[in-house]
């Protein structure tokens, strides 16, 4: 019985050692920001209502991927969007076919103030990131006398 216990560690030993190469060259992708082309704002918005805000950006190539939105407040109301995407780093070819996507932003209404979108667009000649920027009024309901 002694043998057989030591024989069943040894071997669960090897397979520790052995079983768990992965031949793991590192990282095959990384994050990037994309640039936003349009976004469908509403006109106005309602407190405590939950609005999915299309916005269109550009895939640069195949290689390129959604990931999702990085969203800062920056003060109550004001917010930069930001687009993430990963890119894969696989020897594999990419078509540099530019398209553009959407994606839906879910935004949810909590307070009574204009908000201040402001969504990342890329860079300017100067290397200066750009914006589209958009003002939504916030509907508080009809004034009761």
């Amino acid at each position: 019985m002694k043998k057989a216990i030591v024989i069943f560690a040894l071997f669960g030993l090897c397979s520790l050692f052995y079983s768990c190469d992965l031949d793991d060259d590192g990282q095959n992708f990384h994050f990037t920001t994309l640039s936003v082309v349009e976004a469908n704002i509403p006109e106005s918005f309602e407190v405590n209502t939950t609005y999915n805000i299309e916005v269109t950006y550009l895939r640069p190539d195949s290689c390129t991927f959604f990931e999702g939105f990085d969203v800062t407040k920056t003060a109550e109301t004001d917010r930069d969007v930001v687009v993430i995407g990963s890119v894969i780093m696989d020897d594999v070819a990419c078509t540099q076919v530019a398209e553009e996507v959407v994606a839906i932003f879910r935004f949810t209404v909590l307070f009574t103030e204009d908000y201040h979108f402001r969504f990342y667009s890329g860079q300017d000649n100067e290397g200066n990131p750009t914006y589209l920027e958009f003002t939504v009024p916030v509907d508080t309901g009809p004034v009761v006398n």
